[in-house]
């Protein structure tokens, strides 16, 4: 299935149809720190697990970082 990361193209495998494996296919094994929007919406962590992601969906993931 193709969807889109930060406006970049990604083609995951069929296995892959939920949020949270996806973040995982993506190298993200430690959510902390990140927050996702799919399709500008944002999603809450208590649902990666069960959001089945569709074609063509547009994932933001954002990162948040220490500064001043």
């Amino acid at each position: 299935m193709q969807v889109f990361v930060n406006s970049k193209q990604y083609l995951l495998p069929q296995s892959v149809n939920y949020l949270a494996d996806a973040l995982t296919n993506f190298g993200i094994t430690e959510p902390i720190g990140i927050a996702i929007a799919i399709n500008n919406k944002v999603i809450p962590k208590t649902e990666w697990q069960q959001y089945l992601l569709q074609a063509d969906d547009k994932i933001m993931i954002i990162k948040a970082t220490q500064g001043g």
